[in-house]
Formats: C-alpha cells, sequence, structure tokens
C-alpha cells in the first residue's frame, strides 16, 4: 500500500465515519475496486477507525472527562446507598443511557446457539460483506441509510424537540440503530444513531454529542474483535502508510464533526439522504455489470 493510498483511505474514513454516509460502505467500495479486501484491508480499516476515535476525544474531550468522572461517582454512590433513579442529573443521565445505547451491541457477538463452541455470530455471517465480497448490499444498505435520514430530516423540519436528555427508551432506539450499523456496511453509524434521536425528538445538539460520544466504545470493541481476526492471516503490513492514514483520519474526522454540527443546526441534512440513494443505486448497477461480465472490480473494464 502506497502512502498517498493512505491518505486517500484515511480521508475517507475520516469524512465519512461521521457524515451520515456510511464509513464502512465507502472503504468496503473502495478496497473493493483497487482489490485490497480482506485481512490487510480489515487491519488497515482498523487503524483507520483508531484515527476517527481520536477525532471523538479531540472536539468531545471535555465531555469525555465530564463522563468518566461520573463513572466514579456513580460508583461511589452504589457502594454508599446514595444512588437513585429519581434524582440524577443531566451527566449521570447522559452516562446510564450510553451503557444501555451499548448494550444494544451484544446480541451481535453472542454464538447465535447459546452453548455451542464455534457458532457463528451475527457479525461472523456478515464477514463476507464488510470484506467487499458482496457489494450489491452495499449497495442496499446505502439506499436504508438515505430513507433513515431523509425520514428524520422531514421530522426535524416539521417538529420541536420534545425534551432535552434521553430517556430509556431512547437509548434503546439509538443502540438499535447502532447496532445495525455495525452490522452492514452501507448504514451510517452517525447517520442512524443521529436519525434515531432526532426521530425520538432529542434535541439537536444534545443528539449529535450523544451520537459522536456513544461512538467511542462502539469503535473500541469493533476494534478488538477485527483486530484478532486481521493478524490471524500473516501478510506484508507497511507501518508508515498506515500511521499517515491514521492521522489523516483523525484531522478529517475533526473537520467532518464540525461539519455535521453546522448542517444539522442548519437543517441541510437531507442531502446527505439524496447521496446515499444515488450512491445505492449506482453500487447495484455496479454490482450487475460486474456479476455479467464475470470481473470482481469494475475498474478491470477499463
Amino acid at each position: 500500500m502506497s502512502i498517498f493510498d493512505a491518505i486517500i483511505q484515511g480521508i475517507i474514513q475520516g469524512l465519512t465515519e461521521f457524515l451520515p454516509i456510511s464509513s464502512s460502505g465507502h472503504l468496503a467500495l473502495y478496497q473493493h475496486l483497487v482489490g485490497q479486501s480482506g485481512a490487510q484491508g480489515l487491519l488497515f480499516a482498523v487503524l483507520l477507525h483508531m484515527g476517527t476515535l481520536l477525532a471523538v476525544i479531540i472536539v468531545y474531550h471535555k465531555t469525555i472527562i465530564t463522563l468518566l468522572k461520573e463513572i466514579l461517582y456513580l460508583l461511589r454512590d452504589i457502594f454508599t446507598g446514595r444512588f437513585t433513579v429519581k434524582r440524577m442529573d443531566s451527566n449521570r443521565r447522559m452516562l446510564l443511557m450510553m451503557i444501555l445505547s451499548s448494550a444494544m451491541l451484544l446480541p451481535l457477538v453472542l454464538p447465535l446457539i447459546p452453548g455451542k463452541d464455534g457458532m457463528s455470530s451475527l457479525v461472523d455471517l456478515f464477514t463476507p460483506v464488510t470484506q467487499g465480497k458482496m457489494i450489491w448490499v452495499v449497495g442496499i444498505c446505502f439506499i436504508l441509510t438515505a430513507c433513515l435520514l431523509l425520514i428524520s430530516s422531514r421530522i426535524l423540519k416539521r417538529n420541536a424537540p420534545r425534551h432535552k436528555d434521553a430517556t430509556a427508551k431512547d437509548a434503546a432506539a439509538i443502540g438499535i440503530a447502532q447496532a445495525l450499523a455495525a452490522l452492514l456496511p452501507g448504514v451510517s453509524r452517525s447517520g442512524s444513531t443521529v436519525s434515531a434521536g432526532l426521530i425520538c425528538g432529542l434535541r439537536k445538539d444534545y443528539v449529535i454529542k450523544y451520537s459522536f460520544v456513544l461512538s467511542i466504545p462502539a469503535i473500541l470493541a469493533a476494534n478488538v474483535m477485527e483486530l484478532k481476526d486481521a493478524l490471524e492471516v500473516k501478510e506484508a503490513f507497511s507501518v508508515a502508510p498506515a500511521l499517515i492514514g491514521m492521522l489523516v483520519a483523525a484531522v478529517a474526522g475533526v473537520a467532518a464533526i464540525k461539519a455535521i454540527i453546522w448542517l444539522v443546526r442548519n437543517n441541510k441534512y437531507a442531502f446527505f439522504g439524496y447521496y446515499c440513494l444515488a450512491a445505492g443505486v449506482l453500487v447495484i448497477i455496479m454490482s450487475i455489470i460486474e456479476g455479467a461480465n464475470g470481473v470482481d472490480s469494475i475498474l478491470k473494464l477499463f
């Protein structure tokens, strides 16, 4: 992998992780086109995700520090018998709701048949999709993302927010949306979680912060799972391009977070829905052309 290629993928990852157009879908599409699908592409994608994780920490470091402190206060109150659900400030409520949202990811990693060793989880079953081997599925998922974005954009323009902080019902809905995005490349994590929050009636600034900070445990968990699989296949791997890609992803990620905050505040969310709709249709057409010509990348026809 060249440094130029790493920079391109870093830009794709950084921008699409937070803009509601699906980083996993775009990376899978790019790696499919240039022939980098498989273990090497998976390992590099893990490192790029670490770059976007750094972007979230840079933008929301104050909120993250506050929530980390709140974990200690929560443990103190639990062990001293002072914990109560009825009297919670905004920070504690956000922490507990994020724990609930994150818990929605657990069904993805559990064996499909409990008690049977070696049974595939839902994540394992969708590995061929995440590695770019079933690119038509990515196209369908782009269209699904488009539907979510267009529906939430319409609600955003028509309805005022009902409450400031997330309830358990809201947190569960956002968590399910995040689980869907984790399972299917082409379903945007930020797009699905922000859309779910807007549909639930959460305040715009609140749901953006909630969505991006919520991505931290999700990205870490995904990286732990994917890193093990990627390292099992011993392939040549260039360290310098990977580090450069991570840095580029972090810088692009910060820019994307700032952009999405402005776009949601100014009700410009629908643009991304139309983009994902067009991308989905094009990917499906591309997949049909590849199948008809017996090639694994449409670029080989040119």
